[in-house]
């Protein structure tokens, strides 16, 4: 288990999970922001694209109250990555996610889940900087990182292919100040 805050909690993704993550990845409500509805996933796809990586992504489950609810994963930016963001000596991780279960979408869940990813990266893995690029458009999420202390960078413009054409992208950060992480 990575991390556990009350009745939530992050788990390592276990082969087990791949229905849960098929299920969840043909959800329209899921894939409005994430992979595109135009792009659902059955078992055969989440297979080779959740379990068949050649990279350093490290793939979570998350809990709440015992439930999987949705899906979280988190990745260290290799050298070209930092550099094409605009990092240079940093330690930087990147971070995706989304609740894969419709009634826990709004009740401060997803908050949680944020807030307790970035102090496991920065106390556990000394992360300098975490970033993302959440759609330009996806307000309710930007809302959540902008509540957890992300800010704005710059708009990564046609940056991510979804549904049919590229969309414009904020590149958001959270720095942590010591202080406050721990």
């Amino acid at each position: 288990m990575f991390f556990q805050n009350g009745k939530l909690s992050v788990r390592q993704l276990a082969y087990e999970d791949r229905f849960v993550l098929a299920k969840w990845l043909s959800d329209p409500s899921v894939l409005e922001f994430y992979e595109g509805r135009d792009r659902p996933h059955d078992v055969y796809k989440v297979i080779q694209k959740f379990f068949k990586k050649e990279d350093e992504t490290v793939g979570c489950i998350v809990e709440y109250d015992g439930i999987d609810i949705g899906y979280i994963q988190f990745y260290k930016l290799d050298v070209e990555a930092k550099h094409a963001y605009g990092y240079r000596d940093e330690t930087v991780y990147g971070m995706d996610q989304f609740l894969g279960e419709a009634r826990y979408r709004d009740r401060g869940i997803g908050t949680d889940l944020v807030a307790g990813m970035l102090e496991y990266l920065v106390n556990d893995k000394q992360a300098q900087v975490i970033i993302m690029d959440p759609q330009t458009w996806n307000k309710r999420a930007i809302r959540c990182y902008e509540k957890c202390g992300f800010k704005k960078v710059k708009v990564l413009a046609e940056h991510e292919w979804h549904e049919g054409k590229y969309r414009d992208c904020w590149l958001i950060e959270f720095r942590p100040d010591k202080e406050e992480v721990s």
